[in-house]
């Protein structure tokens, strides 16, 4: 399985300008609200129509500005799941999945969907009878009783809250590894691609930067904007002072390093990478002259910086290992060198 993506859409000022090559598995489109993720779905789906450009799904042509190639999203066989999972609410359970069937549903089909789904004894149900696992398993049913060749995912998880949500997405990788289909999963949200993806691009107004599998997007992210859609929360702009040493011109201090990779600009440090440099020796270190602290349930958050002309930075720290209220903050805080992130 395939599907190739190489799209222009122009709306208003805003440019969506993506290509990129899926084969199996679950592929992520990571980013920040109105960067272009549902735009792209929505052109894959047919429900949108790009500038120019071709999209190409199982050697099937499904657009194609040159050509002049369209097909409408009925032909496309492309599932589309939406954030609200759009169920007819006057049809049941099984009337919503017999709608994805076509004119002519076949009744074993869809009780087999009924079983497969686990929603036996709930076939006479209407989506307002429903829990939200519940809708989400019928609306997966129905975009599967179509028999699509890739499954779309826009942001399934978005409106729920915290414990719904955790419930629902370990639903989804279930469902995910039991239809075995290829899905495109879009989200802003990092833990949830982290958990459900196996690759991930980072999309940034309109554009990809880059492509990677997820742990090593996570572990090494290549740009700013994947730094900071991966959680990273200190980033700085540097100027190379020599191939070993940088100076962090946020933070107003000079890193050390044995290399520096081509065509660094920024580096990132993860607020929870930081510790205190005395007890460790470290040599990237930076002094804590200001600082603030605020508390969560399980954390401490440190904010600091080396002046009061720096741009503030993030330390987190764990109370099972720290106690801000019985220990002072350290001098100065460090971070090893293959902890910081260099970024291009």
């Amino acid at each position: 399985m395939s599907l190739y993506v190489q799209i222009k859409k122009k709306l208003g000022k805003f440019q969506l300008d993506v290509e990129f090559t899926m084969e199996k598995g679950v592929f992520a489109i990571l980013g920040a609200s109105g960067c272009g993720k549902s735009m792209t779905l929505k052109c894959i789906a047919g429900i949108e129509t790009p500038d120019e450009g071709r999209i190409v799904l199982n050697d099937r042509v499904l657009y194609d500005s040159k050509k002049k190639i369209n097909l409408p999203p009925q032909k496309r066989k492309v599932g589309y799941m939406f954030q609200d999972y759009a169920l007819f609410p006057n049809m049941t359970v099984e009337q919503n999945i017999m709608a994805g069937m076509g004119r002519k549903p076949d009744k074993a089909k869809v009780t087999s969907y009924i079983e497969k789904f686990r929603l036996t004894e709930l076939e006479k149900h209407y989506p307002s009878e429903l829990s939200g696992g519940q809708k989400q398993r019928v609306a997966m049913a129905r975009m599967l009783a179509a028999q699509p060749e890739v499954i779309l995912l826009d942001e399934p998880f978005s409106a729920l809250d915290s414990y719904l949500k955790w419930e629902l997405e370990q639903e989804m990788k279930k469902i995910l590894q039991e239809v075995g289909k290829p899905a495109l999963f879009v989200s802003h949200n990092r833990d949830e691609v982290y958990r459900l993806c196996d690759m991930v691009s980072c999309i940034n107004q309109g554009k990809m930067e880059v492509i990677e599998e997820v742990h090593e997007f996570f572990q090494n992210p290549k740009t700013r904007t994947a730094a900071i859609l991966s959680g990273c929360k200190n980033i700085s702009d540097v100027e190379i002072v020599d191939a070993h040493t940088l100076f962090a011109k946020d933070w107003n201090v000079t890193f050390h390093c044995s290399k520096i990779p081509e065509h660094t600009v920024a580096i990132g440090i993860r607020a929870h990478y930081f510790e205190d440099a005395k007890e460790k020796d470290m040599q990237n270190t930076i002094e804590v002259k200001e600082y603030e602290i605020i508390e969560d349930p399980f954390e401490w958050n440190v904010s600091f910086r080396a002046d009061e002309s720096s741009a503030w930075i993030q330390w987190k720290i764990a109370k099972k290992e720290w106690n801000a209220k019985e220990q002072k903050i350290p001098e100065a805080l460090g971070v090893q060198e293959k902890d910081i992130l260099f970024l291009q």
